[in-house]
């Protein structure tokens, strides 16, 4: 045997050798084959529902540690496998309120709103490898019980079957079947594990389709905690507070309830369907409608409260007259309205061709945020530049932690973000599909609250654009809303007896908030802001104040205009998380990574050892980096008695963030 033939037999066995320590990193990677210790009933509501669920150890801190949680899965009726997990956390006080909370995308896990913006607990660095969790001071969780949902399908641990796949950290790719290392990728960059099957084929391509499965999951949700769900004598019931791509999900989720609600209702008692009583709708820095907000986009790069300007004026002049051209958003997205609703009334047949013109109008609206790409700053935070990693995504490094798996009882890996969710819901132009402003007007007349929260640092979903969807949506209502909101004015939003957090309009049970110092994630940016905001809208009391009023009569007072200017802060300094690395890692910090060099600790990457902040932080006995140690008070709501004088200037910390051990920068993703 010539010695060329040895090489290659030797090289043939180094491959092998190296292959089956990669198979044996690789295994360690995928979620638990089968999940232990759920509680499996079939709904009676519908024996085609399941629900399988636990409750989980020792994986989110609460306030109070007699706060019930559940983690499970509900496994709905449909055309392909469907099982949506679900996180549920009660009130840290008696309360019969519910709040289901969603994250948008479409795509996005509500996980990441569980642990970067309204959950009961956030995680947080206890030491080099070690994160563990803190109950968060205004999670949402002090007012309301909680409800946090992965949805649609194959988003964050829900899933259609249970598929071993790779993850691509460099660039986000997932694929399946899994796959060998990638030559130029080191271990830490890459990822084996399970997850749902990536099928675009087996999750909702539309709204309506995802509200459908969420109705279902709603059914058997509550038919296994009935003691959840308010009856509908109470003065406080079911809320949907939906953010980003929710400006969708919101309006067709609750119109798609009362509309069950009233199908089903008259034929009980033989039919055991279960009511959803909506009390209030929210929805966080939406994206609602196209045609209606997309001409403000040229508006916020040039006009905005903080005066930066973000393109020439004659840019955005430009940008703004595509709008309106022929074949433009606004011409693409009537005709892709007036073609579906041809199609819904039975006047249409080719549901493809309808599709492509919807997807059309699509591109085109997205040509307005084009211009604003060159800034180089983020869509979340015009005050960011890119890469933009606020908030915190340790919560990802947390999630796809084996041992957090097996507590939640997950039978699949954590994803941030699923791509073939966006590639569904892109196929079918959900996006500029539907007309919301009628949906949110007919649940105003049907008594339900419905509050419009924007952080005026937000460019993708703007504070613009939201003020101007609330006046439409004011109109479509008619009287009294058609004329008493507009001339109601703009009042300050007191926070607590030393902080004014932004102004509200507010007539009767319509409200928009502006909210100082805060991109796309308000409740992140603002926690006790946001909290503040979210409980006076489930109580039906004043935005404004938090006083009890009467909602038939009671408008705000003051400018008719929210235009106060603020000072922008500087931009963060990005930080580079592993799991999210395509949108939080500078290029040079991914350079540095692929040639193996820095460290990394709890799933963030440093050039050193000594970067770490929890290098320099004080060591309790036991080797953990100690952190402030305060009491604060954690439950309870806040009525003003007079207006302070400090006005929107928490911007450079969040109340939450403890400075040595949690990081306050945020990932890219939409959520």
């Amino acid at each position: 045997m010539s010695k060329k033939s040895t090489g290659g037999l030797g090289m043939l066995l180094l491959a092998a050798v190296l292959s089956a320590l990669f198979l044996e990193q690789c295994l360690a990677q995928f979620a638990p084959h089968q999940a232990t210790d759920l509680t499996t009933i079939t709904s009676p509501v519908d024996p085609d529902i399941k629900i399988s669920y636990k409750t989980p150890k020792g994986v989110c801190t609460t306030a109070f540690s007699t706060q019930k949680q559940y983690t499970g899965w509900v496994t709905v009726p449909g055309p392909f496998p469907t099982n949506l997990f679900f996180w549920f956390v009660a009130a840290r006080e008696p309360t019969s309120a519910l709040t289901i909370w969603l994250n948008g995308g479409p795509g996005s896990s509500s996980l990441f709103g569980f642990f970067a913006e309204t959950g009961p607990c956030e995680v947080v660095e206890k030491g080099a490898d070690r994160l563990e969790t803190a109950a968060r001071e205004w999670g949402w969780d002090r007012a309301s019980n909680m409800l946090f949902i992965d949805q649609p399908n194959q988003v964050g641990f829900s899933y259609d079957v249970p598929t071993n796949g790779s993850t691509d950290y460099v660039t986000g790719d997932m694929n399946t079947p899994p796959r060998m290392l990638p030559a130029n990728r080191p271990p830490s960059a890459f990822m084996n594990g399970t997850f749902a099957s990536l099928d675009p084929n087996n999750t909702a391509n539309t709204t309506r389709n995802a509200g459908m499965a969420i109705w279902h999951m709603m059914q058997g949700f509550l038919s296994a905690f009935p003691e959840y769900n308010p009856p509908r004598d109470r003065p406080l019931g079911v809320n949907l507070f939906a953010e980003s791509y929710g400006g969708k999900y919101g309006p067709v989720f609750a119109e798609m309830w009362e509309e069950q609600n009233t199908k089903y209702r008259p034929r009980r008692p033989l039919n055991v369907t279960i009511d959803i009583n909506l009390a209030a709708l929210g929805i966080v820095n939406g994206c609602v409608d196209d045609l209606i907000q997309d001409p403000y986009y040229p508006t916020m790069a040039v006009n905005n409260t903080y005066g930066l300007q973000l393109m020439s004026p004659v840019r955005a002049k430009l940008a703004n007259a595509t709008f309106y051209q022929p074949g433009g958003c606004q011409d693409l997205v009537m005709q892709c309205r007036n073609a579906s609703a041809a199609l819904d009334a039975g006047n249409g047949t080719n549901t493809r061709s309808i599709d492509d013109l919807c997807r059309q109008a699509t591109d085109a609206c997205n040509k307005l945020i084009e211009p604003y790409l060159e800034a180089g700053r983020s869509v979340y935070d015009i005050a960011h530049r890119l890469p933009d990693s606020y908030p915190s995504s340790l919560y990802i490094e947390y999630l796809n932690s084996r041992a957090v798996q097996e507590s939640i009882g997950s039978l699949v890996n954590y994803t941030d973000t699923n791509a073939a969710v966006y590639t569904a819901f892109i196929s079918t132009g959900d996006f500029v599909r539907d007309a919301m402003v009628p949906k949110l007007a007919s649940l105003l007349s049907r008594g339900i609250r419905i509050g419009l929260v924007y952080g005026d640092r937000d460019y993708i979903c703007n504070w613009l654009g939201g003020e101007a969807v609330s006046l439409a949506v004011a109109s479509a209502a008619g009287a009294p809303y058609s004329r008493a909101f507009p001339a109601a004015g703009y009042a300050p939003i007191i926070v607590n007896d030393s902080y004014i957090g932004g102004v509200t309009r507010q007539f009767g049970n319509l409200s928009f908030s502006r909210i100082y110092q805060a991109g796309h994630f308000v409740p992140a940016y603002q926690p006790e802001t946001a909290f503040q905001v979210f409980a006076r809208i489930i109580t039906g009391t004043s935005v404004s104040t938090g006083e009890a009023i009467d909602l038939a009569a009671y408008n705000t007072s003051g400018p008719a205009n929210a235009t106060s200017s603020l000072s922008l802060p500087p931009s963060p300094t990005a930080t580079c998380y592993v799991r999210a690395m395509a949108g939080t890692c500078p290029s040079d910090a991914v350079q540095s990574l692929l040639k193996g060099e820095g460290v990394i600790i709890n799933g963030v990457w440093y050039p050193a050892s000594s970067a770490w902040p929890g290098a320099t932080a004080t060591k309790d006995p036991s080797g953990a980096s100690s952190s402030p140690t305060t009491s604060p008070t954690l439950t309870g709501l806040f009525t003003a008695t007079a207006t302070p004088k400090n006005i929107g200037s928490r911007h450079k910390v969040p109340d939450w963030c403890i400075p040595v051990g949690l990081f306050c920068v945020w990932s890219m993703y939409l959520a």
